[in-house]
Formats: structure tokens, sequence, C-alpha cells
């Protein structure tokens, strides 16, 4: 096993992403969320602590309490990935682009996978 490494905490808002959207529309109300990921060996780890608006972090948290939302893979092409799965019947739930990180893109895979969703990323 390798050393940890942490990263410093991010505040995700909602207002510094572009092109976001929940469920397939733009929100009401502003999401704020600290963030904050921990690498040990290859694998990396998010934590998420919901601050404002409904989100699907907090949706999640007040559902099942806390513990694993996502699987994230980083993918060359999102978009072309996002219309595979989308094309095989799974929805996308939440995305956008934030400035200063890569664009990502949340399927809902709760009812076949467990309560766990598939997250990818812009590489």
């Amino acid at each position: 096993m390798g050393i940890a490494e942490i990263q410093p905490e991010v505040m995700f808002v909602s207002s510094s992403i572009t092109d976001v959207k929940v469920y397939g529309k733009t929100p009401k109300t502003k999401i704020r969320a600290k963030t904050s990921n921990v690498q040990i060996g290859p694998v990396v780890y998010e934590f998420i602590q919901p601050l404002e608006g409904e989100c699907l972090y907090k949706e999640y948290l007040d559902r099942k309490g806390e513990g694993i939302i996502d699987l994230t893979f980083t993918v060359d092409d999102l978009d072309r990935e996002k219309a595979k799965l989308v094309e095989k019947g799974v929805p996308v739930i939440f995305s956008g682009k934030p400035r200063t990180r890569s664009a990502f893109a949340y399927f809902d895979t709760r009812k076949d996978g467990g309560d766990i969703m598939i997250k990818l990323m812009q590489r």
C-alpha cells in the first residue's frame, strides 16, 4: 500500500460551473459543497460535505447516510462516452464543467448498482 497523499480542500460551488444540470435542469438554487481528496496508492477517495442547495450529495446523505456515492472513471472523450451510456438507457443526472477542473457527468446506475452511481470525468 502506498503512502497517503492528501490534497487541499476544494469548495464546490455551482455558480463556478458552466452548463451545470441536475436531473436535466439548471438548478434553481446555488449548490455548495466542501470536497477533499486522499490518494492511497492508485486509488483516490473523494470526501464530500454538502453545505447548501439541493444536490445529489445531500440527497444521498439524507437517504442513506455516509457512504460511497460513486465510482469515478477518467475518459478521453466525455461526450462520446456519455452518448454511449445514454443510448443504453443510463441517464445523466448531474453534469457540468468547472472553471478550474475537468468536465464531469454522473449517471444514475443506482437501481442496478446498489445505490452507487458512475461518474465520468474528462481527462
